[in-house]
């Protein structure tokens, strides 16, 4: 019987600040104690994930497919702006799998090599730990849970949290966990707050898309 143990960390940024380690000193020290024993690690290849990577001491192997979602000529711009410019591509984006108004990835081509990532993963003794963006675990998401991609957008994955995958006889369970940060005062105004699902933002901060950092 092949088992396969996968436990997926959001490297995801926090809004308006996609060079900034989500969380302080504190929230990492959080993170890094409740991370699970793991045998190997990978991580995406952005600066960001390196960072996160840094901050838990973890040494992680670049992994190219795990990169995140390539927003094309939509990469680093608020969402508000977006939406002002082109209201009816973000809308197609955001429920046609197939669509890419950016000229970058389609959310459906990302679940297909998220997918294809997955079924080649061998099993084995021993837990993989990847560090990764919000797209992929997603688009990992969709594939383990065998929902249709439209569903991919109202999968929450908040900034360092955590998805673990298990595939026994070819079937995947998953469990989610929210972020191991500590208790603290509710946010002061003007602060972010880490986990928001993805959509347009009521307050001032605006949420910029951000493959690259």
């Amino acid at each position: 019987m092949v088992t396969v143990r996968l436990t997926m960390l959001c490297a995801t940024a926090t809004p308006g600040d996609p060079d900034r380690v989500p969380g302080n000193e504190r929230a990492v020290t959080a993170v890094r104690a409740a991370l699970p024993p793991y045998a190997r690690a990978l991580r995406a290849p952005s600066a960001r994930c390196a960072r996160i990577a840094g901050a838990l001491a973890v040494e992680a192997t670049p992994e190219e497919t795990l990169r995140d979602l390539d927003y094309g000529a939509w990469d680093g711009r608020p969402l508000r702006d977006i939406a002002a410019r082109d209201p009816h591509g973000l809308s197609a984006w955001l429920t046609d799998p197939e669509a890419a108004p950016h000229g970058g990835e389609s959310v459906a081509r990302l679940c297909d090599r998220t997918a294809a990532w997955l079924t080649a993963l061998p099993g084995g003794p021993g837990q993989l730990l990847t560090i990764t963006e919000a797209a992929v675990i997603r688009a990992s998401l969709v594939h383990a849970l065998a929902v249709p991609a439209r569903a991919f957008w109202q999968l929450r994955v908040p900034p360092l949290s955590t998805v673990t995958l298990t595939m026994r006889e070819g079937h995947w369970t998953a469990r989610l966990a929210p972020p191991a940060t500590p208790r603290r005062l509710p946010p002061t105004a003007g602060e972010s707050v880490p986990g928001a699902v993805f959509t347009l933002p009521a307050g001032r901060q605006p949420l910029c898309l951000a493959g690259r950092p």
